[in-house]
């Protein structure tokens, strides 16, 4: 009943959705093209060592630049270069990677230049890189770098910290050597073959001038400028944020061949792309909306070109049965379907004083809590369908991940989940009706999360289920990037979250494990030595049979001491407007503006026709 009623009072919005809109505020023949959408959680900043959050990342990439990219429209994901000149020679034992950017690539224009056209260097990469181990910037991704151990700069940054004093960005390292001004050589203690994969990452290595650093000192983070296709034109915090062109980008033309079996609208949308000279796109506006209805309205009504990420409770509605609707279609929209390479998981503090630790109680608790949790009901109704049940840490799409494989992760029991408290003490002491803790103190959950519609119904679920299993838990509720804040602080007991790969690897998983993480990717703070030993091992194997198996035993360590209670990978559905030629979600490419052009004469006669 619910569901129909819901149909139908969608139905009705539908009908009374004017197209005034876009032909109003959209570009028209002649004006500047503009790509329009949201967020649905609000940007950090814009400062390559400092970020960690999907959105703050997905601007960031459209400011600076990698050496390396993902071709945009290639399936498999293929690496080619990008301000470097080739790809970069890597030694037979992955301990050395050499690379050599173009001549004649400019920073957007700043200020902190004085009037001088700055070209990027080798030097500039070298820079960005020892970044992130300046203590003073806390970087989130520092652990991506030590797990290669660059030779010299972990010991650089140990040796300051303890004679406290600021990080010597002059002191040459072994690890990270200027050949000559358009070449640098990284050098590591441990061979990875897939390190190669973060120099593909803008948003983590790209390249920031020393100049603009140092002019803006603790507001690099309002200031971003990079040699990318994008500058930062407008900024309203947690509110709006406007890209504009960067006049001195470099002539790169559009180059994009999309996969055989690719929907043959993008393929022919494509082809008359070939030789456009990029950006296509002239300005990139993004509004930050948490709510998905509003979100959604804005895309019907037109206000935004492209909405990533249909919200569940409106999928069924613009794809029923997977397909686009018929009046969607009729309209000329397109709709881009795809599996993300996730996990969405609620992680346990494991230095809480509740649900942290490693003894047999402490594993019970988590265990008997993951087993309470109703995925089903999850995916059904919280959900609207739009996701599977994970089994392990590894996200589709992703070497490690493994379709076939069964694990107790998704299991639904609430029969063992109260056996195993009673076993282990977890009882109602008091005759209150809620369990306690084995010393009889009050067991109390606390999960944070975010006022979004979202959040409350995956809350209203995990209620349900820890009222059924005789659990008290609480919600805490914050801005998702206050909650960010607090989780890298280790103040957060429990909060549901999700984690994205940035290369087809399921490395990036196992580091959510990696005690060496903790703080970082590693939000529980696990740290179990053999953990750490089987994912140390596998980074220094090549894909294979025996990375593999590898993986999968450190899997199994994180299903039997339950730090995360792993929930489900995600699948999304993109919408894009008639107008909106050449867009596709490429899981790799935060920045898609560049590769997608507005059809101004298609938006024209929608305003005629409004």
């Amino acid at each position: 009943m619910r569901s129909g009623f819901a149909r139908l009072a969608l139905a009705a919005v539908f009908s009374c959705v004017s197209l005034a809109s876009p032909a109003q505020t959209g570009a028209a023949a002649g004006e500047a093209k503009v790509i329009r959408y949201s967020f649905r959680v609000a940007e950090t900043g814009f400062d390559p060592a400092q970020i960690s959050d999907r959105y703050s990342k997905a601007v960031a990439a459209g400011i600076f630049e990698a050496p390396l990219d993902f071709a945009f429209l290639a399936r498999p994901y293929q690496l080619r270069p990008s301000t470097a000149a080739a790809m970069p020679e890597v030694s037979p034992d992955f301990k050395s990677l050499t690379f050599r950017i173009k001549p004649g690539i400019f920073f957007s224009d700043d200020p902190a230049f004085k009037g001088k056209k700055r070209e990027l260097t080798a030097a500039d990469y070298i820079y960005s890189i020892k970044r992130h181990y300046d203590p003073k910037l806390n970087s989130r991704n520092l652990y991506l770098l030590e797990n290669v151990q660059i030779l010299g700069l972990s010991e650089l940054r140990k040796e300051l910290m303890a004679a406290k004093k600021p990080f010597d960005y002059d002191r040459e390292v072994e690890g990270l050597q200027l050949l000559d001004r358009y070449s640098f050589r990284v050098k590591l203690g441990v061979g990875d073959p897939r390190f190669i994969n973060q120099f593909a990452d803008s948003a983590f290595l790209g390249a920031v001038a020393r100049e603009v650093v140092e002019f803006y000192g603790d507001k690099i983070m309002e200031h971003p400028v990079g040699t990318g296709p994008y500058r930062l034109a407008e900024w309203r915090r947690s509110s709006r944020i406007v890209l504009g062109k960067n006049p001195n980008y470099r002539e790169e033309l559009y180059d994009e061949q999309p996969p055989a079996d690719a929907d043959p609208v993008l393929k022919a949308q494509a082809a008359k792309l070939q030789g456009r000279r990029l950006p296509l796109t002239e300005r990139v506006e993004i509004a930050i909306i948490e709510e998905n209805q509003p979100r959604w309205l804005s895309f019907m009504n037109g206000e935004a070109d492209v909405l990533e990420e249909v919200p569940s409770e409106y999928v069924s509605i613009a794809t029923p049965n997977g397909k686009l609707a018929p009046n969607l279609a009729k309209r000329g929209m397109r709709a881009v379907r795809f599996p993300y390479p996730e996990i969405a998981f609620t992680y346990f503090n494991m230095e809480d004083a509740v649900v942290g630790g490693y003894t047999p109680e402490k594993v019970a608790l988590r265990r008997a809590i993951s087993l309470a949790v109703d995925l089903d009901k999850e995916i059904l109704l919280a959900r609207r369908g739009q996701a599977m049940p994970a089994q392990s840490p590894f996200g589709p799409g992703t070497f490690g991940y493994q379709p076939g494989f069964k694990s107790e992760m998704s299991e639904f029991s609430l029969p063992k989940a109260k056996a195993l408290l009673d076993l282990y003490g977890y009882v109602d002491r008091d005759g209150d009706g809620w369990r306690d803790l084995p010393d009889g103190k009050p067991l109390l959950l606390e999960l944070a999360t975010q006022p979004d519609s979202q959040s409350r119904q995956l809350i209203e679920q995990w209620q349900k289920n820890m009222d059924a299993l005789k659990v008290r838990i609480e919600f805490k509720t914050a801005k998702w990037p206050e909650n960010l804040k607090s989780a890298n602080a280790a103040k957060l007991q429990m909060w549901s979250v999700s984690w994205v790969a940035t290369a087809p690897d399921g490395d990036t998983f196992l580091a959510l494990g990696d005690g060496r993480a903790k703080g970082s990717a590693n939000k529980s703070r696990f740290d179990l030595p053999a953990y750490n030993a089987l994912y140390q091992k596998q980074k220094m194997l090549p894909d294979g049979p025996e990375r593999q198996a590898v993986m999968q035993e450190a899997a199994k360590l994180m299903i039997a001491y339950m730090p995360y209670k792993m929930h489900v990978h995600r699948l999304f559905t993109d919408l894009a407007q008639p107008w909106v030629i050449g867009f596709d979600r490429n899981v790799f490419v935060r920045d898609f503006w560049r590769y997608v052009d507005i059809d101004t004469e298609a938006l024209a006669k929608q305003r005629q026709g409004s």
